[in-house]
């Protein structure tokens, strides 16, 4: 990868669009909103390689906190909210996206 859609919005196809340019997706707290239906078929339907998880702070907390300042504690509840719509392991969703975001910076784990 060699960049990621801030904050992403867009629909599945503009996702798998990026995703195939070589762009990961911001998936940030917006995830946790009720009527972000978009975000949540483009999160069912991609697969966690296209995905790192992002604070997007001091904006958009995720649900409980919406309104409030955003900070980096609040990313298990956007992994947590990840794992429910794919039906699988908030650890999963951590470590994957971990995966992904290291690989991006190309940092060593």
């Amino acid at each position: 990868p060699w960049g990621v859609m801030h904050c992403y919005f867009g629909t599945l196809e503009q996702a798998k669009s990026f995703y195939e340019m070589g762009l990961l997706l911001g998936i940030g707290g917006s995830v946790t909103f009720k009527k972000a239906e978009m975000v949540h078929e483009v999160v069912k339907a991609m697969p966690l390689e296209s995905m790192v998880l992002e604070t997007d702070a001091p904006f958009m907390a995720p649900v409980p906190h919406r309104g409030k300042r955003n900070e980096p504690a609040f990313l298990p509840l956007v992994a947590q909210r990840i794992a429910k719509l794919k039906e699988m392991s908030a650890l999963a969703v951590a470590e994957k996206t971990t995966v992904n975001a290291l690989r991006l910076f190309r940092w060593k784990s």
